[in-house]
């Protein structure tokens, strides 16, 4: 019989904006809770093999994080996502291969840790991601997409961003998506020697919110289109200087699109907000920022609008990738010691509760044939107390080499088959309450950094 390996398969799908541009991201990405609700359970009916599932969509990479079953096979689950993502957003399959990133096992692990830590965004060291991925983690989770094997490794990614980022200062100068935005905005207004420092926001969420404080670092002024006015009014709280920043209901677009230079836009909606037939012409040049996913505005008919999407900001970051080179490398070193130590705490937690079972299965075994003895009269009953004793010297005597042994292995590879034989000679697997696994014991908290 062949032996269960113990430690779980990972597996990671990624499109990301180093493999696939703008147009093709914007297919893939899913922007409400109940098309991720259905896509994962898509999955789960079409995928037996594939444990646990979760699914990380932004605007720069659309992801798919699982854990396998023993023997599943990573290219057959490989392509029966394809098919599916393929089906579910009407794209081809052979399309989808040309773009996409397979990892399994350890280089699975590595990529989470790596995109968690921002090391494999387009703003390097920018710290929305680890947000997005604990919302995504959270949304898996209690959805009951998720359990035992992603809480650990997202839980062991948290921790690893955490340490790059307090370790190496990649993220010292908040640069991210919006801080690149707003920057490019503010070199254009210089070039252009535009005095009047006034930006039109179309959105509430976490990118726009982020805008409107990068704006007002700049000494801008900020209008507000959105739906949630009392959102709104919490959000104005965080701010040094919420003067500088009014709402409006997002039903009035037409009544400011026109009469702005500086417009962001960054809603979830999947269809257009900004449309060409609300446009009129106008004597000032217009600098629209769409850093949606899908985009939210229409390509701009009139000559005097000049449109930057998420993928044009690309050449604007670079200059922040070679200036950070030095911190990628020490956060690399960092992701991949978190690699190493995230298997030996798997392994470890796979031997503390087997050395448990096998005490209590000897000491059970100590225990019945003691009161066999007892029974039969072939120790006297004041002898009870004592012949314990003896007995749990004995057992803790017998069992205290392979309870080193077992510790000292958990640091190797080896740990999980050596794990497995133990129990299918000892009939371990469903004899204590010790190996039930305790999902609290391992909760990723995914509302700390």
């Amino acid at each position: 019989m062949e032996l269960e390996t113990h430690l779980s398969k990972y597996f990671t799908l990624a499109f990301t904006h180093k493999s696939m541009g703008l147009e093709m991201r914007e297919k893939l990405a899913i922007n409400s809770s109940a098309t991720l609700k259905e896509f994962l359970q898509t999955i789960k009916n079409h995928c037996p093999n594939i444990k646990e599932c979760m699914v990380l969509s932004t605007c720069n990479r659309f992801e798919i994080y699982a854990s396998l079953k023993h023997g599943a096979h990573a290219n057959e689950q490989k392509s029966a996502l394809l098919k599916i993502l393929a089906q579910n957003k009407k794209m081809s399959v052979s399309d989808l291969e040309k773009c996409v990133l397979m990892s399994v096992d350890e280089s699975a692990v590595h990529h989470v840790f790596s995109v968690c830590s921002s090391l494999d965004s387009l703003v390097v060291g920018e710290t929305q991601i680890t947000g997005q991925m604990k919302n995504a983690y959270k949304f898996a989770f209690e959805e009951k997409f998720c359990s035992k094997d992603l809480t650990r490794l997202l839980h062991f990614a948290f921790k690893c961003a955490a340490k790059v980022r307090n370790l190496t200062g990649i993220s010292k100068q908040g640069v991210s998506i919006s801080s690149v935005a707003v920057k490019e905005a503010l070199n254009i207004f210089e070039k252009e020697r535009i005095k009047d420092k006034k930006a039109l926001v179309i959105g509430l969420g976490e990118m726009a919110q982020l805008v409107i404080k990068h704006l007002l670092n700049k000494q801008f002024e900020a209008l507000i289109l959105g739906r949630n006015e009392a959102k709104f009014e919490d959000f104005i709280k965080e701010l040094e200087e919420p003067k500088k920043v009014s709402f409006q209901n997002i039903e009035n677009l037409n009544a400011y699109i026109n009469e702005y230079q500086l417009l962001f836009c960054a809603t979830s909606s999947p269809h257009f907000i900004v449309q060409n037939d609300m446009l009129k012409e106008t004597i000032f040049r217009r600098f629209w920022f769409d850093l949606a996913v899908p985009r939210n505005i229409e390509k701009p008919v009139l000559d005097n609008i000049f449109l930057y999407s998420v993928d044009d900001l690309e050449p604007m970051v670079r200059e922040n990738v070679e200036n950070r080179q030095e911190s990628r490398t020490k956060a690399y070193e960092i992701v991949g010691l978190a690699t190493m130590e995230f298997y030996q705490w798997i392994q470890s937690l796979e031997v503390e509760p087997l050395i448990k079972d096998l005490r209590e299965l000897a000491r059970i075994s100590a225990q019945k044939e003691l009161q066999k003895a007892l029974k039969k009269r072939y120790v006297p009953k004041e002898y009870e107390s004592n012949i314990e004793k003896i007995l749990h010297n004995a057992f803790n005597t017998f069992l205290h080499h392979p309870t080193i042994a077992l510790k000292k292995n958990a640091q190797k590879e080896e740990s999980d088959v050596l794990v497995g034989a133990i129990k299918n000679l000892f009939n371990l697997d469903k004899s204590s309450a010790n190996h039930a696994q305790n999902l609290n014991l391992y909760k990723c908290e995914y509302y700390e950094e």
